[in-house]
Order: C-alpha cells, then structure tokens, then sequence
C-alpha cells in the first residue's frame, strides 16, 4: 500500500508539473487570418501537415517512418503531386494553433466528428470510425479467473464510472464524452485532464501509476497486445467518426479535394489492406515490442552507437548518416548493388582500396570507409558551397552520383544564368539534364552522359526520412546536421 501510495504521489507530481508547463506553452494568440489554400499550397510545392505519435498514427520503425495517418497522408500528397512536411504535435490544442496560425495546413489527428469545442475547423469525410473505450488494469492471477470471475472485478458498464478518477489527455475528446455520461447518469466522474497522449496514460494504467484512462478503441486494443494485464473491453461510447481537419478560412478547394480523395481512397483495396494493417494485425504489437520502435527506444538500428560515433568526425547530426545508410542498405551489412557496392554504406570495393580499408571485413570498416569518402567529399565543396544547408545537397548527390557528375551541374547551371551553389531548382536542374545530348557534350562538361533522376531523388529521399527521425528521435544538438 505504502508503494503505490509513493508511486500515484511522484505521478500526480509529474502531472502537476506537466500541466503548469503545458498551460504556460500552449497559450499561444492568433493575431490574424491566414487565408492560404489549395492553389498556393500547389505552388509551395508540398503539403504541411500536424499529427500526432503512436504506435498507430506515424512512428519510426526500423529507420522508416510508418503509421495510418502518415501513410493516408503520403497517399493524398502523392495524389495530388506535391511534397509532403509532417510536423508532430501530441497535445491537441496545440496541434490546433498550429492549424490556425497558417504553420500547418492540415490537421491529421484522429478528432472525433462530434468535438462540439472545436468550432474553429472544419471536419474532413470521416476517415475512419472508432469507440472510445475505458482503459483499467486487471486484478492479480487474472489468468486463473473465468470469464465472468473477471468481469465482477472490473467495470462492464457505464454506471460503475461514477465516482471513479479518470485521467484523460487536455484538449482531447475523451473528457466532453465523460461529461456527456456524468450527466446522463445524473452522478459525477472525477475527469482528471493531464499534458500527456493517451499512450502515455494507458503505460501508466498497466504500471499501477493510475487507476483508469479513456481512449480510443483502436489505439487501446494495440496496446492491449503490448500490455497483456490491461483491459479495454468497455465502451464509453457509440462508434464515433474520426476525420482530419482544417481551418475554417479556407476556401472549398482544399475541402473539396481531400472528401473527394477519402471518399474514393476508402472504396479501394489499399485502404482496406492499410486500416488492418495497423488495427486489426497482431503485427502492430510486435513492433511495440521490437527494439526498433523508436517512439520507446529511440532506435533505428543495430549500429547506432557506432553510427553516432563516426558521424561526430565529420560533424553531422547521427540521423542524416542513419538516413542515408538507411537509404543506401536498410542497416543490411551483407547486402550488394549490381554494380557492386557493398555493405551498410554500398561503398566500391576499389574505393575501399584507396583508403587502405577493407570494406568486406566487417561493419564497422564498412562505416569507416564511407566516412572518409564523405570527408574527401566535404573537401571538395567545402570551399565551393558556403551554405552549410546547401552543402549537404551536394555531397549526398555526389555520395550517389559521385563529385565529378555534379561539378558538371554546376557549371551548367552558372553558364545558364542559375544559381551553382543552390541545389532544389537550379543544380539539381543541371544535373537531370546531363542525360541530353546537347548538354551532356557542353564544353563546360568533363564527364559525359549522366542520368540524373536517381541521384535527385536519391538527395530528397535522404533527407525527407532525416526530418521524419527529427520529429521522433532525440539527437545531439551540438551537430547541425
């Protein structure tokens, strides 16, 4: 008793905490209107979206950025041939002024279609549905009891709530649908609203922290196969709509494609294959459980530790190199191009050779090796690329395409009245152009025919998975890249 007495007492803390900081955050003032919409998102050239992260909504497992929500959004994005930016957000009123304050246009959480608070957006067509369901821990030796043994030690219907403390995440749907019930049944529900995600409550429900949480079924029942001792089996609610969202003061065009788009998608085969692979498949729970589930661990690999090590020597944040050995093997030591690049960083053999390094004799001088072309690199266009932003843009297109190919680019670039020290719209321009005659036997050009598309996408694939690790994975500050 004294133990979990000491246990709920550091929690409460915690949320006393939390909660004076989260309030103190999130009063955030909205001075004026943003009108964008559809047509000047087109002409941004991406799609800016706020979510939140779980085990259902996006997270990063093994080194690739996965989830409903970020899967439904990379297929809008793709459908409408625009970039995707993903910023995270767990608490919801933030996640709202965000909305609201033109940093984002979109809002791809799982709100409830009936949230009567929220009416400074305007729902999308519901993109799914889902119960809201009580979350409570299961006594000891439940395993021995029967069924109905364990459903009288636990609460099976809504009257049982009365009085009981439940905690439920601010700003959520979850503490509007337990007023609704209070007053239905004509009692009180002690609602708790506290600055952490409904994940963190339900971790805290398995460990004794506290007593209830509400959430929604579908996010519950993947914990539930993680959490084996916690029940979620009964409903506080009828099945609810769950939609995105956007900020009234847009026009119908944005509205109008997205319901377009989640009418159609959800007709298709590849909704239905997407929405039970992530609630209806135990293999949700074995990723929670995986030592590569970064939203737990922080993990995108075997080699991190010795990844963090070598990205310090040539003063890179430790996911960019993650990202791009992610790119080049998928953390596969053993793998080999058909041009035959071998290992974590698909370095040549003979480059290996000229860096007195055996590439084939572990790992570790794999990583060496594509270090030190990554450092001969720097040499290169150090001098060349002030930028340090900029630069990085450069040597991962030299990394695939090697320096040579892009140094022609450059040079094209500047003959034709652009930018050569700028890679999105000037260089990388030039360098898709290498695989036409007329530039590829340019004067300027000392070698040859090059074509281009892969090393371009090989640049934004790189980096667009380095910002999906910064929006999960702590890294060190004292790196800028």
């Amino acid at each position: 008793m004294v133990k979990k007495l000491i246990i709920l007492s550091a929690f409460l803390l915690t949320v006393l905490i939390c909660c004076l900081n989260y309030h103190h955050s999130s009063k955030i003032t909205v001075n004026k209107v943003v009108t964008c919409d559809l047509d000047s998102i087109r002409r941004r050239g991406k799609l800016i979206a706020v979510t939140d992260f779980n085990s259902t909504d996006y997270f990063i497992y093994k080194g690739e950025p996965m989830g409903f929500n970020y899967e439904l959004l990379k297929s809008f994005s793709d459908n409408i041939g625009i970039d995707l930016e993903i910023i995270t957000e767990n608490h919801p009123d933030k996640a709202f002024s965000m909305l609201n304050s033109g940093e984002a246009d979109l809002l791809a959480f799982g709100l409830n279609v009936n949230l009567s608070g929220k009416n400074d957006v305007t729902f999308t067509e519901p993109i799914c549905e889902t119960r809201q369901v009580l979350v409570q821990k299961k006594p000891k030796n439940w395993r021995s009891f029967t069924i109905d043994e364990l459903g009288k030690k636990l609460i099976r219907n809504q009257v049982g709530l009365a009085g009981k403390s439940i905690y439920v995440q601010a700003g959520s749907a979850h503490a509007e649908q337990l007023l609704s019930l209070a007053r239905g049944m004509g009692d009180s529900i002690n609602i708790i609203e506290v600055p952490f995600e409904s994940e963190k409550l339900i971790q805290n429900v398995a460990r004794g922290e506290i007593e209830y949480t509400v959430c929604d079924e579908n996010l519950a029942q993947v914990n539930a196969s993680y959490y084996p001792d916690i029940d979620v089996s009964t409903p506080v609610s009828l099945s609810q709509n769950i939609a995105w969202g956007i900020r009234k003061n847009y026009s119908n065009a944005l509205q109008s494609e997205l319901n377009r788009w989640i009418e159609s998608y959800k007709k298709t085969d590849s909704y239905a294959l997407l929405y039970a692979k992530y609630f209806r498949n135990a293999w949700s729970s074995l990723i929670i459980r995986s030592d590569f589930y970064a939203l737990n661990t922080g993990k995108v690999s075997q080699y991190d530790d010795m990844i963090r090590h070598f990205s310090a020597s040539i003063n890179w944040d430790w996911r960019l190199l993650a990202s791009l050995i992610c790119q080049e093997s998928h953390f596969d030591p053993k793998v080999e191009s058909y041009s035959g690049a071998v290992g974590l960083m698909q370095i040549m053999p003979e480059t290996g050779k000229n860096f007195g390094i055996d590439i084939t004799a572990s790992p570790e001088n794999n990583l060496k090796a594509g270090i030190r072309y990554i450092s001969w690199l720097h040499s290169i266009f150090d001098s060349k690329i002030p930028d340090e932003k900029e630069r990085i843009n450069f040597i991962l297109a030299s990394y695939n395409a090697g320096p040579g190919h892009v140094l022609d680019a450059m040079k094209l670039a500047e003959k034709n009245g652009m930018n050569p020290q700028k890679w999105v719209g000037n260089v990388a321009i030039w360098l898709l152009k290498k695989s036409e005659p007329r530039y590829y036997n340019d004067i300027v050009v000392k070698n040859g025919y090059f074509k281009g598309t892969e090393s371009v996408n090989f640049v934004s694939q790189v980096l667009n998975r380095f910002e999906h690790y910064k929006n999960i994975i702590p890294g060190d500050k004292t790196r800028p890249f």
